[in-house]
């Protein structure tokens, strides 16, 4: 209180200005590149997903990425069970890029699959390794602890078959994620420090080591959970315990297994949305139980809410209310459907004058109810002139074109 009393009233306000600063200052990391797409804090936020087809359907996987693709989707993963399936991946990398183009690919690989990783690195550019299944033993349902002896021989073996892989993509500069899944944590991590952010941190630090042991640091971490809180929580201390010792590797964000409809959504935004809110994250995927592509528009809606990327139309409309003067929900639909080919544009849509050019304030353009039947439109602040409101959407549209930011739609 004291300190505080001793300060002026120019550096209160300006303390009180930082912490409310409504800028996200991204936590700074290295640049990962995976191919031509490069994952860091110095570049936008990037968009992945994954494909549901079977890699061993050559045609259908190809076509499935291609999909992803063309929705958006900067980098695809696909799933890498066994051999047959890593060396089919080489020819979808061929036919990917003889019929459409090249696509930055990420393999998953899982269970014990040192063999399959070591192929498999030949024809992407990253791969995804889960430490909790990396050295898989099933798990003994008797077994009541871990001796010393044991921890230390299961991470000699870890580093052992672990290396070639960090040495392969070291070689040829490719990409890894070290992704944690808190459903399927190693059996000695759960004994030490339960199913908790804790043991997901440590079971990803374990591995962060040996790759900063054989000098690599092409790497991007993930801390996924199937609950916002715990994944929130987990992300956070990985952030801050990276930090802490010298890490400063890009984080891949995602809320594992949402769910699908209005529900999946809101829980993935929910995880996502916070974390990127405080700086954290620098590339993400939304987990739906629906069509891979429709995870895309929801990556790119959370980015442009939270104000990370611009790839669409910013609509602003006030929620209607007795003053409203036409019918609103109508009237956002229409210059909704004439004007979501655009990018980069904020356009508000407020049913009457009370609060319409205040709330719309940092709009490019604004369709204001001005009286029954009669529609102001605005560029920024400026009324620019007053139409009927059957003419509204057009004049609108007119406005746009003036000033150049009118493009046709596809």
């Amino acid at each position: 209180m004291i300190a505080t009393l001793n300060k002026t009233s120019t550096e209160v306000l300006s303390e009180s200005c930082h912490r409310y600063d409504t800028q996200i200052h991204r936590r700074t990391t290295r640049t990962v590149m995976v191919g031509d797409v490069s994952i860091g804090s110095d570049h936008p936020v990037r968009v992945q997903s994954m494909i549901n087809e079977d890699t061993l359907d050559i045609e259908g996987a190809t076509s499935g990425i291609r999909r992803l693709h063309e929705a958006g989707c900067e980098i695809v993963r696909l799933t890498v069970p066994s051999l047959a399936h890593a060396k089919a991946v080489g020819e979808i990398k061929s036919l990917l890029e003889s019929t459409y183009q090249s696509v930055p690919l990420v393999a998953d690989v899982h269970h014990n699959g040192m063999k399959i990783a070591l192929e498999v690195a030949n024809h992407v550019e990253k791969v995804r390794i889960n430490p909790g299944l990396f050295v898989f033993e099933r798990p003994d349902p008797n077994r009541k602890e871990f001796s010393k002896e044991e921890i230390k021989s299961i991470g000699e073996t870890i580093k052992e078959r672990f290396e070639p892989l960090v040495k392969l993509l070291r070689d040829q500069n490719k990409a890894l994620r070290i992704g944690v899944n808190h459903g399927s944590l190693a059996e000695r991590m759960l004994f030490r420090y339960g199913d908790t952010p804790i043991g997901m941190v440590e079971s990803a630090m374990e591995f962060i080591r040996i790759c900063d042991s054989l000098d690599y640091h092409n790497i991007v971490i993930s801390m996924k959970a199937s609950r916002a809180p715990v994944m929130l929580a987990a992300y956070r201390l990985m952030a801050d315990t990276m930090d802490k010792e010298g890490f400063n590797y890009p984080l891949h964000l995602g809320v594992t297994e949402a769910g699908d409809g209005d529900y999946g959504r809101i829980k993935s935004t929910a995880g996502i949305a916070t974390l990127l809110s405080e700086g954290i994250g620098d590339t993400i995927r939304v987990s739906l139980t629906e069509a891979p592509e429709k995870e895309i528009p929801v990556c790119y809606s959370i980015l442009q809410a939270v104000g990370l990327r611009k790839t669409m139309v910013e609509y602003i409309s006030c929620p209607s209310c007795g003053r409203t003067l036409f019918n609103l929900e109508e009237v956002v639909k229409k210059v909704r459907e004439a004007t979501s080919h655009l990018t980069g544009l904020d356009i508000a849509v407020m049913g009457c004058i009370v609060n319409g050019p205040g709330e719309m304030a940092d709009a490019d353009y604004g369709y204001v109810g001005k009286g029954p039947g009669v529609i102001a439109l605005y560029r920024g602040r400026e009324e620019i002139k007053k139409v009927p409101e059957e003419e509204g959407v057009n004049a609108l549209i007119g406005l746009i074109k003036e000033d150049g930011k009118w493009i046709k739609p596809s």
